[in-house]
Order: C-alpha cells, then sequence, then structure tokens
C-alpha cells in the first residue's frame, strides 16, 4: 500500500467512526473525508536515530571528507511504506537554538535524538512524515567549516538530499552503514526560517534531485546584499565574525576558513566580485525544480525584503510553482503571527507536493498579504497586477521642505546636504518635524492624500547630484506621514510573547508540541518608515566597480529601496527623506561630503496602483505636526544583527 493510499484510508475510516459515534445511521454514507493526512502513527514510538552523511568537501583542510550530522525522527509505518521527508537545516541547533522560545536539540546519554526544536516534528510524523534536523557543516555535531552561504553550506545540506535519494553514503555514529532505501520515498521538502531559509534557496538553486519543496522564511536570496547595499559595507569584518559565531568546531580548526572568508569578501572595496556570486543563488534560479512556498516580513530590517523580491521575480521569470505570504511584521516566523492558519496551509502545502495528495491548494489565490495589522487579504499575485511604476518630480516647495509631484523648471531648484557625525541623525530624528529644515537631510512632501494608495514592488529614488568627495553615501526612506496604530516591528519584531500555550501536534515527555502565544505588538504613531534604501555612490553604475566622484561634476544615481506593500489611508502625506550616510542602519562611516541635488532631474519612482492624479497638489508642502517617535531598538549593529538573524 503506497503512503497516500494509506493516509487516504486512515482519513476515511476516522470519519466514518466520529459519524457513527454522532449517532448516523449505520446505512448513511459517510461525510466526505478532508483530502489531508491524517495522525494515525504513533510519535512515542517514532524511529529516532543520527546519521552522519559523507561529503565530498573539506572545509577544514585535515585531509578527510567533512560529514553532515542528520537527527532523524521517523513514523514506524507498515512494511513496503515509504515516507517523504522535512528538513530544517541549520547552524543553530546548539550555538542559539530555533523558534521564538530559542529551542535546541536535546540527546539521551547513548547519543540518540529525544528532542527536536519547533513543531514540524510533533505535527507531520504522526501524519505520515519522516522529519531530519539537519547540522550546517561547522556546527553542532557536522565536521568542516562554515563558508558563510557558499559551498560547503549548500553542498554538505545538498549532500544529506542526496542521501535521502540513494546518491550519497552515511553512517550511524557506531561507524555502520546507513541507508534510507527501506523507508525513505525520496521527496524532500526543506523549511526554515533565516540561514536556515537560505540554505533552502541555496540548496534549490543547485537543481539537486529529490527536492520536491521548499518553504524559505526570511530567507536570504544573495549573500551579497545581506552584507552590502549597491557598494556600502554594513559591517567591516562580519563575514567571518558570523561563522566564528555559531562555529561547534574546537578552537583554531576554523581560522584559515574564517581568514579566507574576509580576504574573499573584500570589505574595503565593497564590490561584488566572484566570492559573492557564488553565494548568489539568484544565479542558479533557472535550475529550480523545486516549488515553492515564501514567506517574509514588509518590515524585516535584518533579511531585508530585497531579497524575497528578487527571489520571488526570478522564480516567475522561470515558472516555478510558488506562493507568497507578506505580512506587516519584521524577522519573525508567520507561526508567531497568525499560527492556525499558518500550519494548516503548511499541511495542505506538503501534504500535496510530497504526498501528492490533491487538495485544491495550488488552485488558490497566489498571495495572502497583512494589509494592516491583523487585516489579512488574498490576491492573485505579488506585486498587484495593477500596480506599475509612477514617476513622481521631486518639486522646490517652500525653501524648507520640497514636495512630491510638483516639478521645477530646470536649475530652478538645488538642494544641498552635508554629511556629519550628528547623533541626531539617528533615524527616529531624521523622519521628524518634517517641516524643519536641517543641513544634513532634504524632506520632500506629497499633498494630503484624498483616496488610499497602495505600494506594491519596488521604489526608487533617482538623484541628479555633484559631491565635492571621491564617494558619499546615498540614503532615502519613504514615509507615511499621519496618525495610526502600527505594528510595532521595531521592537521585538511585531510580536509580544503571553505566557499561555497552544499544542501543534503530539508529545513525549522530552519533546511538547506545545508553544507560548504570541500576539502582535502594536503602537499608536504619527508616522511610519515604508521602506529604506542605500548606495555608495561611487558604486552607482555597478555594484562590481567602482567610479569615483569628480568634484564639479554632475552625476545621476538610482537608489533602489526596499520592496514594499502597503496601503497609504486617504488624509495621510507620503513623504521621503533624502540623506548621505546612515547611523541608524549601517556602520557610521560619515565622509563630511557636501551633495548638491538638482530637482530638476531628480524624482521619485513608485510602483503603485494609483494614478499620477492622487498626488497633485497645491505645489506647497502640508505643515506636519508629528511628534518624535521613540528611537527604535537597534538590531542592525553586528551583535544585534546576528541576534535576531535567526
Amino acid at each position: 500500500m503506497s503512503l497516500r493510499t494509506w493516509a487516504a484510508a486512515a482519513v476515511t475510516v476516522l470519519a466514518g467512526i466520529s459519524s457513527l459515534a454522532a449517532g448516523a445511521p449505520v446505512a448513511a454514507a459517510p461525510a466526505p473525508a478532508p483530502a489531508e493526512s491524517a495522525p494515525v502513527y504513533s510519535y512515542a514510538n517514532a524511529i529516532r536515530e543520527s546519521v552522519w552523511v559523507r561529503t565530498t568537501l573539506d572545509g577544514d583542510g585535515d585531509g578527510v571528507p567533512d560529514t553532515v550530522a542528520v537527527d532523524l525522527i521517523r513514523p514506524r509505518t507498515p512494511q513496503g511504506v515509504k515516507v517523504p521527508v522535512i528538513m530544517d537545516a541549520s547552524p543553530y541547533y546548539q550555538c542559539c537554538g530555533r523558534g521564538n522560545e530559542s529551542e535546541t536539540k536535546k540527546y539521551a546519554a547513548d547519543g540518540t535524538v529525544t528532542k527536536f526544536p519547533l513543531f514540524y516534528d510533533n505535527y507531520f510524523v504522526p501524519r505520515g512524515y519522516a522529519y531530519a534536523a539537519v547540522d550546517m557543516a561547522g556546527t553542532s555535531r557536522s565536521t568542516g567549516c562554515g563558508d558563510e552561504g557558499g559551498k560547503s553550506d549548500v553542498l554538505g545540506v545538498k549532500a544529506v538530499v542526496d542521501w535521502l535519494g540513494g546518491r550519497a553514503t552515511a553512517t550511524h555514529q557506531d561507524g555502520s552503514a546507513a541507508t534510507a532505501a527501506s523507508w525513505a520515498s525520496g521527496k524532500t521538502g526543506m523549511i526554515g526560517k533565516s540561514w536556515d531559509a537560505t540554505l533552502a534557496n541555496g540548496v534549490a538553486s543547485t537543481g539537486v534531485s529529490g527536492l520536491t519543496t521548499i518553504v524559505p522564511i526570511s530567507g536570504i536570496s544573495s549573500w551579497y546584499d545581506y552584507q552590502r547595499s549597491n557598494g556600502v559595507v554594513y559591517y567591516p569584518g562580519w563575514t567571518s565574525g558570523l561563522a566564528a559565531e555559531v562555529s561547534g568546531r574546537p578552537a583554531g580548526v576554523c581560522d584559515a576558513a574564517e581568514a579566507a572568508l574576509d580576504a574573499g569578501a573584500d570589505d574595503a572595496g565593497g564590490s561584488y566580485n566572484a566570492f559573492w556570486a557564488e553565494r548568489d543563488y539568484l544565479r542558479g534560479a533557472a535550475n529550480v525544480k523545486a516549488s515553492v512556498l515564501l514567506y517574509h516580513g514588509i518590515n524585516d530590517t535584518n533579511v531585508e525584503t530585497k531579497h524575497f523580491a528578487a527571489w520571488w521575480s526570478a522564480l516567475a521569470a522561470h515558472n516555478v510553482p510558488r506562493k507568497i505570504w507578506l505580512s506587516q511584521g519584521g524577522h519573525v516566523d508567520p507561526f508567531d503571527l497568525r499560527r492556525s492558519e499558518w500550519v494548516s496551509t503548511l499541511h495542505h502545502w506538503f501534504d500535496y507536493w510530497l504526498l501528492g495528495i490533491q487538495n485544491g491548494i495550488m488552485a488558490e489565490p497566489m498571495a495572502s498579504i497583512e494589509r494592516a495589522p491583523g487585516q489579512w487579504v488574498n490576491e492573485s499575485t505579488w506585486p498587484a497586477a495593477a500596480a506599475a511604476p509612477l514617476a513622481l518630480p521631486l518639486g522646490r516647495g517652500d525653501g524648507q521642505t520640497g514636495t512630491i509631484g510638483s516639478p521645477v523648471a530646470a536649475g530652478s531648484a538645488i538642494r544641498t546636504l552635508t554629511d556629519s557625525p550628528d547623533p541626531a541623525r539617528e533615524e527616529s530624528a531624521t523622519v521628524a518635524a518634517p517641516n524643519t529644515a536641517q543641513p544634513w537631510r532634504q524632506v520632500f512632501l506629497g499633498p494630503r492624500l484624498t483616496k488610499p494608495v497602495r505600494v506594491s514592488g519596488t521604489p526608487t529614488v533617482t538623484l541628479r547630484f555633484q559631491s565635492d568627495h571621491p564617494s558619499t553615501e546615498l540614503s532615502a526612506r519613504l514615509v507615511d506621514y499621519g496618525p495610526a496604530t502600527r505594528l510595532d516591528y521595531l521592537h521585538g519584531e511585531g510580536i509580544k510573547t503571553g505566557t499561555s500555550e497552544t499544542c501543534w501536534g503530539s508529545s513525549t515527555p522530552a519533546d511538547d508540541a506545545c508553544y507560548k502565544v504570541t500576539t502582535e505588538a502594536l503602537v499608536t504613531s504619527d508616522l511610519g518608515v515604508l521602506t529604506r534604501g542605500w548606495m555608495d555612490a561611487a558604486h552607482r553604475n555597478s555594484d562590481a566597480a567602482t567610479d569615483p566622484l569628480q568634484p564639479g561634476q554632475w552625476y545621476t544615481a538610482t537608489v533602489p529601496l526596499r520592496a514594499n506593500e502597503s496601503v497609504i489611508p486617504a488624509g495621510h502625506v507620503l513623504g521621503l527623506v533624502v540623506t548621505l550616510s546612515d547611523l541608524t542602519y549601517n556602520t557610521p562611516s560619515t565622509t563630511g561630503a557636501t551633495v548638491t541635488v538638482d530637482l530638476a532631474q531628480s524624482h521619485l519612482t513608485l510602483p503603485t496602483t494609483a494614478a499620477a492624479g492622487a498626488f497633485t497638489g497645491t505645489g506647497l508642502p502640508p505643515h506636519l505636526p508629528v511628534t518624535p517617535p521613540a528611537p527604535h531598538q537597534k538590531t542592525t549593529g553586528p551583535q544585534q544583527r546576528f541576534t535576531h538573524f535567526r
């Protein structure tokens, strides 16, 4: 009996028993069984084992092939029944933990795994799935060294998919051969948040056989874009620092590998090079054979939204079967934002792609989007089908504040910005009091909106400028000015953790399926920063090469902001705040540059469903009495960013 037939039969039997218990006539036909797998297997009696998969890598340079540790739990199925595997590969199983409650793996004295983090094993093993928690190379019980998203990280996990498909070898702890041929169906689905999601993206980009689906939650699509922004280096030295944070190897074993990471990253130049190309999964999008259920928080300031948008676009270009969830949250798992709906979606997704149950999930809308806190809508695609780029000119305004949507004559409006280390330039102060002129920023305001305006896609800011330095950072923020209750993503990523619990699957004394209830954290504020963007002006033409600025010469640079999905309510004002260096989101590196901007040849391009008439006003900016927002909890210094990266 195939697993699909076994599961369907079990669901039908359970439905029949339920009808009889309720007093239904014996002769009556049972109610139609739901098209989903049922929890018919014992979780407590499941098979728990660990294997070490042999790779072709030697990341630690000891002359011995690296091995990747895999902790497994699988149901005791009838003879001949084979099961698919749900896999979460991670560097965090011992150093840092997984999920909102930072769970780690636990083992018995004999090395048998007794506890898996998260609910995936508790929920899916009784429903006929195996679950594999894989230690990334160089972490926990695996050998080798971490590689910041490079070949060691990706190919180490790929080897596990190959082993499940009979194309690689593995051993048990006692050295005996381990095979999956007797129980594994050959279909694998990868899931995980943050670095775990990044591994799923990377392995999918190899085109490995057997990887049938991936569920990347807040994952990276290009490591250059995680460590850089158009030539701006976020944190010098952090390439090796991140690998060192998750290393599970003895001191000194990975020193050479970590030194090679810093050398390849080229912090001094900040350019995209062969090192970063190896870690750019977008280049392998054409290889992807797996379907993709993608989740990202629109206000994720850690793994920024450019990652999901670029990956989503690349998948679309190659007709990869896919769906997307977008929340208003920060770097947070949808399990902690919309728990019941997310578990149900995962259940049906894996049933369809790994068990072949025809439950209609691919006929459902492609996109599920949180418009405002707690307000979710389904749509046929993302970005919005009706969204189109709208070029909005930047105007002179009243001399203190410029305008959006009101053009000026050529040469009639010149604005100047000066880069300085003034601590008042933290973001909370930078976007406050927009009608007050400051030498280190330029604010542009649109008219008060008479109708809601939807932004759906990637905005850009094009600036025609001169600089008195060979380079300078160009920074921009799109701001929604107007009172509203918003998700407080700048403090705790937008969630609050309670004391009560809900349970998702079966439990044992060592591994329960219960997790603390979380709710969205809300704040009432006068403004909300919608999206941000940064560029090193010397990289204005290419991430891969610099072109230093010459004093007195005019240049044009287009700064991409982070992808966004939001609705600006009627009565609010859209604002654009332009600065040079950014003291909040990047390592302070003020140059002291003075930059002159020609407004007549500068503009904001907004991906929107609105027409240009939505931004037609009097030509003068409205006066906005704005209470400065509270300084946000910084998550973007090296250590803070790592903590929240999990």
